[in-house]
């Protein structure tokens, strides 16, 4: 299996959530379920099978994140400079509507376009990969071209 890269904040994140799910999630729906189960006939009780329905999603999401979990290849952004690579936050500006941009490139499971943390695996990121400040970037993106040149990139 390959390893799945990401930061050390991404990594926490999950960490808790894998914990919440077990000790909060999980316990809830159990009894949800048994309470559920009290009301008599399975067949046509709602509530049992809505709480069952959870059940299966949160079981899918433990197994989920415990697998990502044991494929975590944790990275610290502030060890790391120069070109920009995994972890760096980089300021852009948009050559057409000059319009200026802030991501950090992060792994999959932390990305989060709208928080400013963009999927290593996205067209922006891969055609930022390896640029120098001052560069610029053409990308095709579902929306068409876009150039942006690379104002600054920092590793925090």
């Amino acid at each position: 299996m390959e390893k799945i890269p990401m930061t050390r904040a991404g990594f926490a994140a999950l960490e808790a959530e894998l914990k919440k799910l077990k000790s909060e999630d999980r316990p809830a729906i159990i009894k949800a379920i048994a309470e559920a189960r009290e009301h008599g006939d399975l067949s046509e009780n709602a509530e049992y099978h809505s709480a069952k329905e959870k059940q299966s999603f949160i079981e899918g999401r433990i197994k989920e994140l415990e697998g990502v979990i044991s494929l975590a290849d944790v990275i610290d952004p502030t060890k790391l400079s120069g070109a920009i690579k995994f972890g760096a936050t980089v300021s852009l500006v948009d050559e057409d509507t000059d319009e200026e941009k802030t991501y950090q490139i992060v792994g999959e499971y932390e990305a989060d376009i709208e928080a400013g943390k963009l999927n290593i695996k996205s067209p922006i990121a891969r055609a930022l990969i390896g640029k120098e400040e001052g560069d610029s970037v053409e990308v095709r993106t579902p929306g068409g071209e876009r150039s942006y040149e690379v104002l600054k990139i920092e590793y925090k």
